[in-house]
């Protein structure tokens, strides 16, 4: 019985890191009014991928922003194509987007659009970790 256990254990552990999305891990946004952010990305409701708000720089170095730990990536859906489709809010002005993003390999490409996706603003991430 322990046998099985410990082989159950060994089997669950090598297989779940296989479940993680390729978009997970710590990302480096772009400057965005003067300042920029280190983003978990991460598993959230119904499977899908969200990304909080870890550390916060200006010209000066790390700063304590009032958004740390806030969800600015919200239910990124995969597409199944390196594409995603959600939400995405932006602190400097506290609004929140239709958003997309596209993965290519290390960098992120995330924009947040209105008009049904006719104007969009974008940026482009780089992966940390």
């Amino acid at each position: 019985m322990k046998q099985l256990a410990l082989a159950a254990t060994v089997l669950l552990g090598t297989a779940l890191p296989a479940l993680a999305d390729p978009a997970w891990g710590m990302w480096k946004t772009e400057v965005d009014d003067g300042s920029y952010a280190y983003v978990e990305m991460a598993g959230c409701s119904g499977g899908k991928t969200c990304g909080w708000i870890r550390q916060t720089f200006d010209a000066n170095g790390e700063y304590q922003s009032p958004n740390l730990g806030k969800v600015m990536v919200i239910n990124m859906e995969n597409q199944g194509d390196g594409s995603y489709r959600g939400n995405v809010w932006r602190p400097s002005n506290d609004k929140t987007y239709t958003g997309k993003m596209e993965l290519n390999g290390n960098t992120l490409s995330l924009a947040g659009c209105v008009a049904g996706g006719l104007l969009c603003k974008s940026q482009t991430w780089t992966r940390l970790e």
